[in-house]
């Protein structure tokens, strides 16, 4: 078996940043990927433009047991130090909102630039290769499927359950139970939210409506887009707050953020009184959702009509409809995967399992998951580079 200072599973994000840090240092450095490409999930992210980083990375934008958990790394290679990377490979690229950053060409200017860097430190990269067996003696042996290899350090890289059309699996979790490192609760995050086929009866409809919204989960709120589906709910506000909710959970949706539905009727009412109700609010809201409201609220007859109770009660349900979602899409359509390998077992400066010497878990595999926006790539940066210094 040939001896490598460092195996890292995942051509990922996280493993290949892992690989450049590592080969740096001088360390003989093999990446293994079952996939026939390096960085599939990077390819596609951000509509293939690869949203990268996120200008405003902080620690409260990351969910965990242990929320704290992720601030050494993050400041040990911050956002700005992937973007001195980026622009050092003249890749232009641009904000769109909320400090979201995007490949202004594509998200394979990013690939290009971590195969380069891993060329650079000596890399060697093997793909279309599967892990059939892990065991410690005095190294790793890892059995792959026609030979193996043996390193001073195993790096598990392998992501979540997310997108399993694209080879998404839980290796990574099995991984760690087989060298007993502790996992928390496993669920699909930033994932679109369902309804039961009671609630899609009267929702359908709307499919393909969009609104500017604030959605609300108990007290966490998220103010962006929400897209009515055939199946319920999706958007970046719903993505957002699919990482909070739980089942049996309610959720509240402004479906007109920033306008006060019940004061503009009313308000409306000396100058298109002779109007149908229904008319009227869709001059504040797309017509198919006017409608669909209108219904709800049992209304008929024009807008001079409508007591100021009537309105309220309009008003109530674009302002603040509150709607318990059936469940989510699951890990077929989740861009991340909520929860992983406890931080607790972890090193926060190496990413080292504490107890198992030369063993380390970064990126999504970790219970640490990232908003929508940037930071699950951030993290990926961040927690490979580190380990890189360290593996």
């Amino acid at each position: 078996m040939k001896h490598y200072d460092v195996v890292i599973i995942g051509a990922g994000a996280a493993g290949m940043m892992c690989a450049i840090e590592a080969g740096k240092r001088g360390r003989s450095v093999l990446v293994i990927d079952h996939a026939k490409k390096a960085g599939d999930k990077i390819r596609i992210s951000g509509g293939g433009r690869c949203n990268f980083t996120n200008l405003d990375t902080k620690f409260d934008r990351f969910l965990s047991q242990n929320p704290r958990f992720c601030i050494s790394a993050l400041k040990r290679y911050s956002q700005h130090d992937f973007i001195s990377l980026v622009e050092k490979h003249g890749i232009a690229y641009h904000e769109k909102t909320l400090g979201q950053l995007f490949c202004d060409h594509s998200a394979q200017d990013i690939i290009t630039m971590l195969r380069n860097e891993m060329d650079d430190a000596g890399v060697e990269l093997q793909l279309q290769t599967s892990v059939k067996h892990i065991e410690k003696k005095d190294s790793y042996q890892i059995t792959l499927d026609h030979d193996g290899v043996t390193a001073s350090s195993l790096v598990i890289a392998t992501g979540g359950k997310s997108i399993p059309k694209m080879g998404a699996t839980g290796f990574g979790y099995d991984v760690a139970q087989q060298f007993d490192v502790p996992l928390t609760d496993i669920r699909p995050a930033l994932v679109p939210l369902t309804f039961s086929d009671e609630t899609l009866d009267w929702v359908k409809p709307l499919s393909g409506v969009s609104v500017e919204s604030s959605v609300r989960h108990q007290k966490t709120v998220f103010d962006e887009g929400l897209l009515f589906t055939h199946r319920g709910l999706s958007g970046p506000s719903i993505l957002q707050i699919s990482s909070y909710w739980r089942e049996g959970d309610e959720i509240t949706v402004n479906l007109a953020r920033g306008q006060n539905i019940a004061d503009k009727l009313k308000s409306l009412r000396s100058e298109a009184g002779k109007q149908s109700i229904s008319n009227v609010l869709a001059r504040l809201i797309p017509a198919k959702l006017a409608q669909m409201i209108i219904e709800q609220a049992g209304l008929v007859g024009n807008l001079a009509d409508q007591s100021n109770a009537k309105l309220d009660l309009v008003g109530n349900l674009v302002n603040a409809w509150t709607i318990k979602p059936a469940g989510s899409e699951g890990y077929r359509t989740a861009e991340v995967t909520l929860g992983g390998v406890g931080t607790s077992a972890l090193n926060a400066k190496t990413m080292e399992v504490k107890h198992q010497s030369g063993l380390y878990f970064i990126g999504e595999v970790v219970d640490i998951t990232g908003w929508l926006g940037g930071y699950n790539f951030q993290w990926a940066w961040s927690s490979g580079w580190v380990c890189g210094q360290a593996c």
